[in-house]
């Protein structure tokens, strides 16, 4: 009961205060209300879940930020009496009757109406009465209202419920002819015969089923309701926004990104690390904008010291003496596929052509892992200039040395065995090889940056793994952020006016604010950073796909496998993109602003990894975010196809042994 209880606090706190719902009343009444005393059984554990739950009859109990949304749009108050259509299991009810004087509901089931009076009773909430029939004809007896709350979808606002509003009393129902989705409509009755509507955002709800609602089979049995103009669908907004994309070879594609070319970095983002569509499209995009426009950097979600050995390859630079195979860390196909393998050739054939000094375009790596491989660059550019100084760095890394195979599990020592001096040793360290930087910044240049980039990888790792641990959002914003300053950092190395792509799951590259990562986990992310930091001189794009296949693994460290996608639910972004009709478009979300404000609602999309769980694919893979936030364009493939790994079959004769996919 206690752990209800702390969970009935969390969701106030997360899923309503958060995103918006600010009335004390109607936020103190849902922290009151045990809504597990209003699910069916086996669903208690999912209770204070935001999202709509099943009950009898085909019904269902809305999700909370629904109803407080619903409750405040209403505007109830102390001392108001309150008309509910369509009780369901009796929850919005229970919330209204802790603030109204008396609720008045309605329910067509005469089973869930008494199941509903039985909770009430149970619960002692005494000023509520329910009755079984046809809920838009009303309660004409207890009218007026001073509001009425619709927790079912109609062709209109019933002109019974209308007429039964005190003036100045609320009517909210959701309204549309389209099953799949609705409007919320708020009618304000504001004289004897006038009323004001206005609209709010998408929804979706069963049926009013009565005779001025649907009838059943879906047939509109009003003849007295008020009827707002038909509007496109969703679905055909986006057909009619979304900017078709040829073959990814033809030039108008890579052509139709050139609206963000003033930008100072491009993020592009991918729903999967596994499809090779994504992989394609983002470079065909990068070639462009390096080729027509004047970027330098190619900035991704690859591990510092091995995209270094693919910088060296396609900058035709020496290879380092420590040269070992990259991207051996699990997983191996993220980077060791064809679609990036021909990316690099590209792009060491266009560095090849370029002649005016530093023109060249750099891949460079953002993220925290393989601590292992960057300790071995410290200390081999240590050894080579400055031998005494080699000599302290092993000294103050020993402490790691155990754990840099497997460096997760250096965090569960850090807990229990006072690991205080190895973060301090480090962080000594860092400062000593960007001191070095500082004084040393016109010698060895490339090659000093890069030991000086590998020590701050190796401070902001130890504390990664160290704070694992602990859980929380910690470790990842550290991750996050990691990647946006070592971003910063290249921007700075390169030129004042120095342009960067970055490569990034829509994770990392999606704004957080609007996702449930920064919503609910606090989570920040290097999308949310670089608008912090560039503002106007930042472009988000996320990527989409419907059905297809996808390399991933079932596990960490698992096998890879080429999996069939599911497609896409029917509440989810995907879903929309795939009704539109078209196979593979661009949207810019900001070109149209009526599109725009019907994609701002929270809806579900779907996140996959490098783990993909199709049989938990709901729990595992979907997160609700908005999608006109998170990101500045959408990129859509309805059916995209898995990457192609690289294995030894693959390897290519007569190159040198630096080829970054050689085995």
């Amino acid at each position: 009961m206690l752990e209800l209880s702390r969970e009935r606090r969390r969701m106030v706190d997360v899923h309503l205060s958060r995103r918006g719902i600010h009335d004390r009343e109607v936020l103190q009444a849902m922290q009151e209300v045990p809504r597990e005393a209003f699910v069916d059984p086996g669903f208690e554990e999912f209770a204070y879940e935001d999202g709509p739950l099943p009950i009898a009859e085909g019904q269902t109990i809305s999700q909370p930020y629904i109803v407080a949304f619903m409750l405040e749009m209403a505007g109830i108050g102390r001392g108001d009496q309150v008309l509910e259509v369509g009780t369901g299991s009796g929850y919005a009810a229970a919330v209204m009757s802790r603030i109204v004087d008396h609720v008045y509901t309605i329910e067509r089931h005469a089973d869930l109406a008494e199941a509903a009076r039985r909770r009430f009773e149970k619960l002692g909430y005494g000023n509520i009465t329910v009755r079984t029939g046809d809920g838009t004809k009303g309660w004409p007896e207890a009218a007026p209202f001073d509001a009425i709350v619709v927790a079912a979808s109609g062709p209109g606002a019933p002109l019974a419920l209308q007429q039964q509003l005190d003036v100045g009393g609320s009517l909210v129902i959701p309204v549309g002819e389209d099953p799949e989705e609705q409007r919320l409509l708020k009618v304000v009755r504001t004289g004897a015969s006038t009323y004001s509507e206005e609209e709010f955002g998408a929804v979706r709800f069963v049926p009013l089923i009565g005779e001025e609602g649907w009838r059943e089979g879906g047939r509109s049995g009003a003849s007295h309701v008020s009827r707002l103009p038909r509007s496109p669908s969703l679905p055909q907004m986006i057909a009619a926004a979304a900017e078709p994309l040829p073959e990814f070879d033809h030039p108008s594609f890579a052509k139709a990104f050139d609206r963000f070319a003033d930008r100072r970095v491009v993020l592009l983002g991918e729903a999967s690390h596994g499809t090779s569509e994504f992989y394609r499209a983002r470079a065909w995009i990068t070639r462009r904008l390096i080729e027509e426009h004047g970027f330098t950097i190619v900035a991704a979600e690859a591990d510092w010291p091995d995209a270094a050995a693919v910088d060296r390859y396609v900058r035709h630079r020496q290879a380092s003496p420590r040269a070992t195979q990259p991207f051996q860390r699990f997983p191996t196909w993220m980077w060791r596929n064809a679609e990036f393998a021909a990316f690099v050739e590209w792009l060491r054939g266009h560095n090849e052509r370029v002649k005016a000094p530093g023109g060249q375009a750099a891949f460079y790596g953002l993220d925290i892992y393989n601590m292992r491989g960057s300790i071995a660059a410290v200390l081999e550019y240590l050894d080579r200039v400055d031998p005494e100084a080699a000599g302290i760095a092993r000294e103050r890394y020993g402490c790691l040395t155990p754990w840099q195979h497997e460096p997760s599990t250096y965090g569960r020592a850090a807990l229990t065995r006072g690991y205080r001096e190895c973060e301090e040793a480090v962080l000594k360290q860092c400062r000593d090889m960007l001191a070095r930087q500082s004084d040393d910044a016109s010698q060895d240049g490339e090659e000093l940056f890069d030991a000086a980039q590998n020590a701050r990888l190796i401070a902001s790792a130890e504390h990664y793994y160290r704070t694992m641990y602990y859980g929380g959002a910690q470790s990842w914003n550290l991750r996050d952020t990691h990647m946006f300053e070592t971003l910063q950092h290249l921007l700075e190395a390169r030129s004042p006016d120095a342009k960067a792509v970055v490569w990034a799951h829509n994770s990392h590259i999606g704004d957080a604010r609007f996702t449930q990562m920064g919503i609910v986990r606090d989570e920040v992310n290097i999308g949310q950073l670089c608008r912090q930091r560039f503002g106007e001189e930042v472009a988000l794009i996320g990527f989409g796909t419907h059905s297809g296949t996808v390399a991933a693994a079932k596990d960490w460290d698992g096998e890879m496998e080429v999996m069939s996608v599911r497609p896409s639910r029917e509440d989810s972004y995907e879903r929309l993109c795939h009704d539109a009709s078209v196979a593979r478009f661009l949207l810019a979300l900001a070109a149209d602003p009526a599109l725009r404000d019907r994609l701002i609602e929270r809806r579900l999309e779907r996140f996959i990894g490098v783990i993909y769980r199709p049989e938990t694919e709901l729990h595992s893979h979907y997160a609700e975010a908005s999608l006109a936030r998170q990101f500045d364009a959408f990129v859509w493939f309805d059916e995209t196809t898995a990457v192609t790994p690289l294995g030894p079959e693959h390897v290519a004769s007569g190159v040198p042994d630096t080829y970054p996919f050689g085995v």
